[in-house]
């Protein structure tokens, strides 16, 4: 009996101490499984943030400010006769002997006569003044243009991280875009306003009574004759301006989106990028910054010809000037010329924009590759 009694007791001490190592099997496992889980996440994240990592290269800001005023200037020397025929059709003071003649119905007609009209414009000046004459103002084309393409691209790069690390939780949106973009319209215009102004005033200068010897005698009799108010006139309407750059930079960057996405596709259908399909995008990018150029223009232009004719030199008469301010020179030109005249030098301006912002900006992408 005590003997049947002890092999029982034996047993159920087997049984339990087999229990016992069952659950301590089954904690094992399961501890085994969660950490397996654990590395396996992490290694998901280590994927997926090296990823992340390969294709953002960090640009220090002075390759910006460096490749922006280097695009800047091969887009102004390329296009300064286009510029030189818009600001005379934009100006009271070529109205009347630049006076377009060509009247049609139909838009595309219309386009063709002014483009036709342009070039006329372009030999005539040639012919008259010189080849010189063409390229009037690009001294002060090229200084203004240089800091102010070089301020441009770096104060939108600097504006643009800052608002995307500090409130939007790091997400670039439209949002983001247009907030930058005014920043940095703003700040470029304050900054070149004064070497515009001698650009345009030596642009309408004519060689038979011409009153500017070069930029400096220009600043020299501006701030003799109307002080050193007189470089900032025109001002107002280039914060008004700001607005056709602001809406560039907002297209542009929804645009070179599109065509990010549109690569990141091709690649993940298997095609092996390469050489050609860089050039290609590359390409896009650019012809991308002139259509919103185009687009933006046309919404954006009759501030042009706002700010030519307040910063044009003031008439004889008294020396009082003709256009005092933003709003009076609109309800002056209106009245005077018709609504019409608030596009006039339009097909010249599109014709230097538009293949000016390719240029500008193909070269800055070229010049932030090389010098990063």
């Amino acid at each position: 009996m005590s003997h049947k009694q002890s092999q029982g007791g034996s047993q159920g001490q087997n049984q339990g101490q087999r229990f016992q190592n069952l659950e301590q099997d089954i904690e094992a496992s399961i501890n085994d499984l969660g950490s397996d889980e654990k590395a396996l996440s992490f290694n998901r994240s280590d994927i997926i943030t090296e990823t992340k990592k390969i294709p953002q290269k960090e640009i220090k800001p002075w390759v910006h400010f460096v490749a922006g005023g280097i695009g800047g200037m091969a887009g102004a020397i390329f296009t300064c006769p286009l510029d030189v025929v818009k600001t005379r059709l934009q100006s009271s003071v070529y109205r009347n002997a630049y006076k377009s003649t060509y009247t049609s119905s139909n838009i595309f007609l219309q386009a063709t006569g002014h483009l036709k009209e342009t070039c006329s414009i372009i030999y005539n000046v040639y012919q008259i003044e010189g080849v010189r004459s063409l390229f009037k103002g690009l001294g002060p084309n090229l200084v203004g243009v240089i800091p102010a393409r070089s301020i441009n691209f770096f104060t939108y790069g600097l504006g643009k991280d800052f608002l995307v690390h500090n409130f939007f939780n790091g997400q670039e949106n439209s949002l983001v875009h247009l907030l930058a973009a005014v920043n940095a319209g703003i700040v470029t215009s304050t900054a070149t306003n004064p070497i515009w102004l001698v650009k345009t005033r030596l642009q309408l200068d004519k060689n038979t009574s011409k009153e500017y010897k070069n930029s400096l005698d220009c600043i020299k009799k501006v701030l003799k004759q109307e002080g050193i108010a007189g470089l900032y006139k025109g001002l107002t309407a280039s914060y008004l301006g700001s607005a056709e750059s602001t809406l560039q930079w907002v297209l542009y960057e929804q645009m070179k989106r599109m065509i990010h996405q549109r690569s990141l596709r091709h690649e993940a259908s298997g095609n092996k990028r390469t050489n050609w399909d860089s050039f290609m995008e590359w390409g896009a990018r650019s012809g991308a910054a002139g259509a919103a150029k185009f687009i933006a223009s046309i919404i954006t232009y009759p501030h042009e010809v706002i700010r030519t004719r307040l910063r044009q030199a003031p008439l004889k008469e008294g020396n009082k000037p003709k256009y005092t301010g933003l709003m009076q020179c609109f309800r002056l030109v209106v009245k005077e010329e018709g609504l019409a005249s608030m596009y006039g030098g339009l097909t010249p301006h599109l014709m230097r924009t538009v293949p000016n912002s390719i240029i500008m900006f193909g070269t800055w992408e070229i010049f932030t590759k090389l010098l990063s």
